[in-house]
């Protein structure tokens, strides 16, 4: 069972210049949060408390106003200043401290996912022991994703940005790795970017037979948020679901209540701490 969890919220976010000169992209809001509340929520939803979150070089004090430590949420969170973008894989390497001998789930912090059978798919998903397995969601735009070509949920090939059709199976940013991880990310070499690739430490599980998959279905939504365009879309769609529904979509107290991590002492001091807002009306009907 997997029982930690790295985000990584490093970047530039040059897509999104010149609203991320001054403040990371990850905390820019989605709707009526920031961003980073939602790849935070699907480890949470995973019953992952151990996180890590990995950010820039002089943005640790920006987060830390926002989550300590994780305490109020009945979880543990600590953080690791990255000096410069190295790629994905580096996160396993700066986090080999944190992870030590154990497995870890691994989630890009501008990464969207919604669905109802959500919950149970990463419940699945921590339940690995050896190997690794990523999540895969149906695309029109192949050409603009890492994909991957399946018998089942064995994964046969990868190709980042195909010229040529392979699959219209997208990669998405959350994967599911056991203890060697660390190892094989030690080994790779930068690409002609310069940058670790996430496809080169997938395909060494992949050539062992170790790498297999999980599929978000027709009733599912994977959201990238990494140009305006998509950010905003990603708004948008939270905006109308939960103005339609009532329910908060990555309202960490929520999760957290119903994980049984924390109690209304908890959610109370959240309601002081966040103010006068939609958001403390919302925790304020929870209890």
């Amino acid at each position: 069972m997997i029982k930690k969890g790295i985000i990584l919220a490093g970047g530039m976010g040059t897509r999104m210049s010149p609203l991320t000169k001054a403040v990371n992209k990850q905390l820019l809001p989605i709707y009526d949060k920031p961003l980073i509340f939602y790849p935070l929520s699907i480890l949470m939803l995973s019953k992952i408390k151990d996180i890590l979150i990995i950010v820039n070089k002089g943005q640790l004090e920006q987060y830390k106003r926002l989550i300590p430590n994780g305490k109020n949420l009945g979880i543990k969170i600590t953080y690791i200043e990255q000096d410069k973008p190295r790629g994905l894989p580096d996160a396993f390497i700066l986090g080999k401290d944190f992870i030590k001998n154990e497995s870890v789930a691994l989630i890009l912090g501008d990464n969207f996912f919604y669905g109802q059978s959500l919950s149970k798919m990463l419940f699945d998903c921590v339940k690995i022991k050896t190997g690794a397995k990523i999540i895969l969601h149906k695309v029109i735009n192949p050409e603009n994703f890492g994909v991957a070509l399946t018998r089942g949920k064995k994964i046969i090939s990868i190709k980042e940005k195909p010229k040529k059709f392979l699959s219209d199976l997208a990669i998405t940013g959350l994967y599911f790795f056991d203890n060697k991880v660390v190892k094989y990310a030690s080994k790779l070499k930068p690409s002609k970017r310069k940058e670790l690739e996430i496809v080169d430490l997938l395909n060494e599980y992949r050539k062992k037979n170790k790498l297999t998959a999980e599929f978000i279905g027709r009733g599912g939504a994977w959201l990238d948020t990494g140009s305006i365009e998509d950010f905003y879309k990603t708004s948008n769609f939270v905006s109308a679901i939960e103005n339609q529904q009532g329910l908060k979509i990555a309202c960490l107290e929520e999760i957290a209540m119903l994980n049984k991590w924390i109690k209304k002492k908890e959610v109370n001091n959240a309601i002081k701490f966040y103010g006068n807002c939609e958001y403390s009306k919302y925790l304020k009907k929870l209890i």
